[in-house]
């Protein structure tokens, strides 16, 4: 599975992108405060192995993010997610986006904006899902504003939810969603900025 827009192309993420999600991770760290990214050729290698084997176990379909010359300039991913009363089709029932990163000199451009139509684009189209989800530490206040611009809905904060990045302790979790419903406006709000 591949996307490619104007602004990004997402291919599916493998060990010939560890050197370019190392440099794409070292330009600027400070905007990764609240976030995991990989640090390093070591940490990188590390980060697309997990991948790997998540994506083997069905957990999880990442791919690198290249920009428009095919740079390497972070990753995303899909985590499917499969209830009892819809396995039979094959494909998820919801869906999150998650585990996103970008270098800092493609964040807040309009290749975030594009990835994430793309991928939302694929969930409600291609796969019909009921639900597409985002989901982040409800401190990162940067994080939750590029959410809230996608669209999505706040539907609120699981408190103690998981364990922290950059201190020490669990973190409350600020979850977002998309219904099909809200996906035509969704869309359109993200064309109309794309241009």
């Amino acid at each position: 599975m591949r996307f490619s827009g104007r602004h990004v192309g997402l291919v599916p993420l493998g060990e010939e992108h560890v050197e370019g999600l190392a440099l794409a991770a070292a330009e600027d760290r400070s905007t990764y405060g609240l976030t995991w990214v990989p640090d390093g050729a070591e940490e990188a290698t590390r980060y697309v192995d997990l991948a790997r084997r998540q994506r083997a176990a069905g957990r999880r379909i990442p791919f690198a993010v290249l920009d428009p010359v095919g740079r390497v300039v972070g990753s995303t991913s899909y985590f499917p997610e499969h209830h009892a009363w819809d396995v039979h089709t094959g494909r998820p029932d919801a869906v999150e986006i998650g585990a996103t990163w970008y270098a800092a000199s493609v964040q807040r451009t309009a290749l975030n904006s594009e990835a994430k139509l793309l991928l939302l684009i694929h969930a409600f189209e291609g796969w019909r899902v009921s639900r597409v989800f985002l989901k982040t530490d409800a401190l990162n206040t940067r994080s939750r504003q590029a959410i809230e611009r996608l669209g999505a809905r706040f539907e609120g904060v699981l408190r103690s939810h998981m364990p922290a990045y950059g201190r020490p302790g669990l973190r409350d979790t600020a979850y977002y969603s998309i219904l099909p419903s809200e996906w035509p406006a969704v869309r359109a709000a993200l064309e109309a900025r794309l241009g």
